[in-house]
């Protein structure tokens, strides 16, 4: 059916001032014959209304506007039902090129043809509505895992709360005391899991599993189907999303050793302290003594990186902690604490002066250096490079360690789940199940599964809670989107998921081996089958696709390559090269437009695509491209590696590996390899 294509061209923010609209009008009516042309000084304003008519009655469905970023003014440029493709004129050409000259309007015609041809293979999406699912299941009854359960009820949601142990409250039950979370922030509080378990009994919506463990996890956000295991009976549960807050759990005691843990009976453990403290009893474990002298010691010399590389913000607060332990405990007890770098964040700060009030209690900066034990047990200790210009040696009944927090792992299987890549989460390098600490946190690389509390990250009781009733946010925000058949993050609404031309699959399986978010299963015939609610978009598997089987309703090989084919190359001018650029949209393609805001100047012989994710450009469009006469090709997007900041996770990776093994093409092409950069 053929489209019934409307082309509006603004003039406004200085593109009339640039660029000669005449000759745009001709190159648009030159790719589709006598299509709907109007232009405005500003489509952005009232003259939107002129578009909406169109669409209204009938006369356009398909609407192409040449004008601002389609990262700007959205809600003004949606017309729905009609497919709306955006043409960059402003940020990307009269912002950033020279007004008036020949390659200025030759970028700007080669675009408005790339957006019509665009357009003109766009077909609206059909989203996938097969799932809803309005239970939320929280794996890990700490604070955090409470938290979710009870906000997710309160929202109108049925929560299952699902913990190993036989009663609620994690490793919150055992603290003595949590820091202050109120102002004026000097007084410890209680920990007040009494009243957070309260409102928990008091939903009707909460099924709460405790002694009790997951046997497995199978299908997709909005439908996910749950075995929990208790007391050797199996419980099928459905659920539309997961929160998973299995708490933390001590780091090696053997990594402490140098610090004389395991070899002194005196050097313990800041975890020893707290149960001493719950227990209302601070003695000194060797003879039971009051103590007299005691020192607290952050492990965070540089020679301990690996040991605690991550939770120096929250040892640090439970040192402090504990040292009014042992001034409220044993009054006459002085306290040492040594550190390299205290970190009170945020209204803490009022906190750590309140402890340096106290008179008893004694900070130190430097370097531990030894300890040993004399001839009753007590410890002496050496610590270097202090402010009183050298070493000192401190006589203590007991050493307490800040021996930091590790993420709890479940078990080798993780959350059990049924996935092709594994039944475990995937993790950062410390371990934690998190998908990407700034961009999007409570994500995880398993969509519709949330991370809260000291699995994430490692921090105090307050922000758990905090922490558990975001997990359960988005929780909620999962399975709405899903319902809808929408994507939630980072292309959040997107109605579109990819299809496979199965008659031509090779079985490679490039696809599910190299999708970051176990989207796709293997089939009897070792062909990808898709779950769509699993999907993030990303195109990544259409990148990795050795033979192009696999496409979206708005986003194709064949659309870029068409996009590509658009652009007129100038035949034996070597004073006008064409470059190509694929620019991520998530961060190359705003950092263009950030140089139009401030009319940064670029050559206008660069011809940019914006795509979904590096990983999604298919090695045949570098191919196409240099065939098609582009003198080179830039790649734009995030960085990879081990601190990666791709949205999603190894895209940017993946482009980079594919480029290394397109050499061997280049070369039978008689290409050389430089004509090909990624930035």
């Amino acid at each position: 059916m053929d489209k019934k294509l409307g082309i509006y061209l603004c003039q406004g923010c200085g593109i009339g001032e640039s660029l000669n609209v005449e000759k745009l009008v001709q190159a648009a009516s030159r790719e589709h014959p006598a299509p709907v042309i109007r232009r405005s000084s500003a489509f952005c304003l009232e003259d939107a209304r002129v578009i909406q008519e169109d669409v209204g009655k009938g006369e356009v469905d398909t609407v192409v506007i040449a004008a601002c970023s389609g990262r700007v003014n959205t809600e003004i440029f949606s017309f729905k039902p009609a497919i709306v493709e955006r043409v960059n004129l402003r940020e990307q050409v009269a912002w950033t090129h020279a007004p008036g000259q020949e390659e200025t309007q030759s970028l700007a015609n080669d675009y408005l043809r790339m957006g019509i041809v665009k357009a003109q293979m766009t077909q609206p999406p059909r989203p996938y509505q097969e799932a809803n699912q309005r239970t939320v299941l929280v794996v890990g009854g700490g604070i955090a895992g409470m938290s979710a359960a009870r906000d997710a009820a309160k929202a109108g949601y049925e929560a299952v709360l699902v913990e190993k142990a036989m009663r609620l409250g994690g490793f919150a039950a055992n603290l003595h005391r949590q820091f202050p979370k109120r102002p004026p922030y000097r007084e410890l509080e209680a920990v007040g899991l009494t009243s957070l378990l309260h409102e928990l009994e008091t939903l009707d919506n909460v099924r709460i599993f405790t002694g009790a463990e997951v046997e497995k996890i199978s299908g997709q956000p909005g439908d996910f189907s749950v075995l929990i295991r208790q007391n050797g009976a199996l419980h099928p549960v459905k659920a539309g999303a997961i929160v998973m807050a299995t708490g933390w759990k001590p780091c090696d005691p053997a990594q402490f050793e140098k610090y004389g843990l395991g070899k002194y009976t005196n050097v313990v453990t800041n975890i020893a302290l707290e149960e001493m403290a719950f227990q209302g009893k601070l003695l000194r474990p060797s003879d039971g003594r009051p103590l007299k002298n005691v020192a607290l010691i952050q492990c965070e010399s540089f020679e301990d990186e690996q040991h605690l590389a991550y939770s120096g913000n929250v040892t640090c607060l439970v040192s402090l902690k504990q040292a009014l332990y042992l001034r409220e405990l044993s009054p006459d007890c002085a306290v040492y604490l040594i550190y390299q770098d205290m970190q009170t964040p945020g209204q803490y700060e009022y906190f750590y002066r309140r402890v340096q009030e106290n008179p008893g209690v004694f900070f130190s900066q430097g370097n531990f250096q030894n300890v040993r034990e004399d001839e009753d047990q007590s410890l002496i200790l050496e610590i270097a490079n202090t402010p009183l210009g050298g070493g000192i040696q401190i006589k203590v009944d007991m050493v307490v360690l800040a021996t930091g927090m590790a993420p709890a792992s479940l078990d080798s299987k993780g959350l059990h789940l049924e996935y092709l890549q594994g039944g475990e989460l995937p993790t950062t390098r410390h371990g934690f199940s998190a998908s990407d600490f700034i961009c999007f946190p409570y994500e995880t690389r398993r969509t519709g599964i949330y991370s809260a509390g000291c699995v994430r990250q490692p921090m105090d009781a307050a922000a758990s809670a905090r922490d558990g009733t975001a997990a359960a946010l988005k929780a909620i925000q999962c399975i709405e989107k899903s319902s809808a058949g929408a994507a939630v993050h980072p292309r959040s609404g997107d109605l579109s998921y990819p299809s496979f031309f199965i008659q031509n699959c090779t079985s490679c399986g490039r696809c599910t081996q190299e999708c970051p978010f176990g989207a796709l299963e293997l089939d009897e015939k070792s062909h990808p089958t898709l779950d769509p609610n699993r999907c993030r978009r990303c195109g990544i598997c259409m990148g990795a696709c050795p033979v192009q089987i696999i496409s979206f309703d708005d986003y194709s090989v064949a659309m870029l390559s068409a996009m590509i084919k658009a652009v007129e190359i100038p035949e034996g001018d070597e004073e006008k090269p064409r470059i190509l650029a694929f620019a991520c949209e998530n961060d190359a393609y705003p950092a263009l437009d950030m140089a139009g805001i401030q009319r940064l100047n670029y050559p206008a012989s660069v011809r940019i695509i914006p795509v979904r994710c590096l990983g999604s450009v298919n090695t045949i469009l570098i191919i196409d491209a240099l065939s098609r006469g582009f003198d080179g090709v830039v790649l734009m997007g995030c960085k990879s590696g081990e601190d990666y900041q791709c949205h999603f996770i190894q895209g940017s990776g993946l482009s980079g590996k594919r480029m290394e093994n397109i050499s061997e093409t280049l070369d039978r092409l008689s290409l050389e390899p430089e004509r090909i950069h990624f930035a």
